[in-house]
């Protein structure tokens, strides 16, 4: 996983509760290639996904409830997804993203959540804590990452991470 997030094109989703099952539909678990995986990403929710083009998700609250699945982060970051802002996240889907150095689960605040719109262009500065409104030219601050997990991060997830 990297912290570099560039400018890339926000994927708004208007709504809380956005769960696994939407994210990765359970019919596709036993695909084990990611790329084919990918190809099914928000299918359940949103079949236009992949047409939208985006590199970022922007989310209510409760992102990524229900199932302890993995797949949901890993379809996501291969269909291009850098990130998730989202106003909170299941910590389930939260740590898979991490530990497994699929994509950043960043945490924002109301204001980003209403500020930013589907398809503006957006970028992140993880060092800086903001977020970046590049079609409205407004930043925000987002959430930092606690030291554990932006150590865990900096190490490509939980198998390249040493405690000591």
């Amino acid at each position: 996983m990297t912290v570099d997030c560039p400018a890339g094109r926000a994927i708004k989703y208007e709504r809380d509760n956005i769960d696994t099952d939407v994210i990765i539909p359970g019919q596709y678990l036993k695909i084990h290639d990611y790329s084919e995986l990918a190809t099914h990403a928000m299918e359940g929710m949103d079949p236009s996904f992949h047409s939208k083009g985006g590199s970022y998700i922007v989310a209510g609250r409760n992102f990524g409830c229900g199932s302890s699945r993995e797949h949901a982060p890993i379809a996501l970051a291969e269909s291009g997804i850098r990130a998730v802002l989202a106003l909170s996240f299941a910590r389930i889907f939260y740590r898979n993203s991490v530990d497994g150095a699929f994509l950043l689960p960043i945490e924002i605040g109301p204001d980003a959540y209403s500020g930013i719109s589907d398809g503006d262009d957006i970028s992140v500065d993880i060092d800086g804590g903001t977020l970046t409104d590049h079609t409205t030219s407004k930043s925000y601050a987002i959430k930092p990452f606690p030291g554990i997990i932006r150590r865990i991060i900096d190490s490509g997830g939980l198998f390249g991470y040493d405690p000591e």
